[in-house]
């Protein structure tokens, strides 16, 4: 049985996933699908709009067959990180033959000569790299460039497109961990990654589709775009006070954090960098207060030219989540996933979870425990975190890690 890896978040799984997850299995020719998706805080540094098991199931009812949990550590990073705990968790499964990813160009071949390039880090891509940032340049924009002037060929407007980047990532990820999984691309069509605007009668971006969903405060006006099972899921979440989640609605326990930190302990959090604490605490004296667009007016007093609205998302997360540079260290996270925690399966994933008891590469974990590993335990507490995101949230809800069994899709 051949298995196709995907990289996934599904905020909220739309006609353009299912159109990716089609075509994946097409050109691979693959048997089944294992998708690994981001928790409950996303790479832009984002909370979910409904929790990772409604997403989870939402994969299971398209099609999916295992879903396995991409830890925090790893899911709310920029590309290198976010890409390379993907993939580790890919080849750490032992069974996955394949990795299929969306992208602008649709051309596999000069991103693998890149990569080919890319791969060890040379030392005259990290001082352009630096020449870039000194100049005010912000870091997406500045590896483009960077990558342009070493690689021949490479092209500064492709690179910097947001779904290339994480494909060129990807392929410098599976030769660092000199993995046997084949990579694939397909083309991304009718919508782009950040596109805010909707263009086209049945596909649009998960951005557009969030910006709708809390403008219109309706599932409605998401019909034409998205999966009927996904609508039924979102709506079942709703009526029990889960969603949507967004930013908002961490405001006040954002504050608290803000405010309880000196500047000093603000420069220990992940993502801090530069003299950010200074900036942050600046800020807050100019910040609306919690219900009025909170998050975002920081957001907006914090916005410069060298950081970019996801650099400092990513950032007040960290700080949100009490995670730590010590703690999210390059050591650490070079290592690869710890652990591969499953959050649902069909009959066919069933299968492949009995085949990974001899061929995963770490442990596989149905039943959570806290003592497994720190990342593990990481992921427990963003829970805890997120659950403060609903209505009324209960005990159960802010430790549901422990309580929630993988999702089970039969039909």
């Amino acid at each position: 049985m051949s298995t196709v890896g995907l990289v996934v978040e599904y905020n909220p799984l739309h006609n353009g996933h299912y159109y990716h997850y089609q075509q994946s299995k097409k050109v691979t020719g693959a048997d089944s699908a294992i998708c690994i998706m981001s928790g409950n805080f996303l790479q832009r540094g984002e909370p979910a709009v409904v929790n990772k098991w409604a997403r989870a199931e939402m994969a299971l009812r398209m099609g999916a067959d295992l879903v396995l949990e991409l830890p925090v550590a790893y899911s709310a990073q920029p590309a290198e990180w976010f890409a390379f705990g993907a993939v580790s968790a890919l080849d750490a499964t032992g069974l996955v033959d394949s990795l299929c990813f969306g992208s602008e160009s649709g051309d596999i071949g000069w991103l693998e000569a890149a990569a080919d390039v890319l791969q060890d880090e040379p030392a005259p891509l990290r001082e352009l790299l630096q020449q870039e940032l000194k100049a005010g340049v912000p870091y997406p924009a500045a590896y483009s460039r960077a990558v342009a002037q070493l690689v021949p060929g490479a092209d500064e407007s492709e690179l910097a497109k947001p779904n290339n980047t994480l494909g060129l990532h990807y392929l410098i990820a599976l030769r660092r961990l000199r993995s046997g999984i084949r990579p694939q691309t397909i083309t991304r069509t009718k919508a782009e990654y950040n596109q805010t605007d909707i263009t086209d009668g049945r596909i649009a971006s998960a951005t557009a589709l969030r910006k709708l969903l809390f403008e219109e405060r309706s599932l409605h006006a998401l019909r034409p775009y998205a999966p009927a099972v996904t609508l039924d899921i979102l709506e079942r979440e709703w009526q029990a006070g889960r969603a949507p989640v967004d930013w908002e609605c961490f405001a006040k326990p954002l504050m608290l954090q803000l405010m309880n930190h000196t500047p000093e302990q603000l420069a220990t959090f992940h993502e801090v960098t530069e003299g950010l604490e200074h900036r942050i605490r600046q800020a807050l004296t100019e910040t609306t207060a919690p219900g009025e667009g909170c998050v975002a007016s920081l957001l907006d007093r914090l916005k410069t030219k060298r950081y970019t609205r996801t650099k400092l998302q990513r950032t007040l997360l960290r700080i949100l989540l009490n995670h730590t540079k010590e703690e999210l260290s390059a050591e650490m996270l070079g290592q690869g996933v710890p652990y591969l925690r499953v959050l649902g399966f069909r009959p066919k994933g069933r299968e492949l979870l009995r085949r990974m008891k001899t061929t995963a590469k770490v442990p596989v974990v149905t039943k959570v425990t806290d003592t497994l590993s720190p990342l593990l335990a990481m992921d427990i507490r963003a829970t805890s975190v997120y659950a403060l995101g609903y209505e009324t949230p209960s005990p159960r809800d802010w430790l549901a890690d422990y309580y929630e069994p993988p999702v089970v899709v039969t039909d």
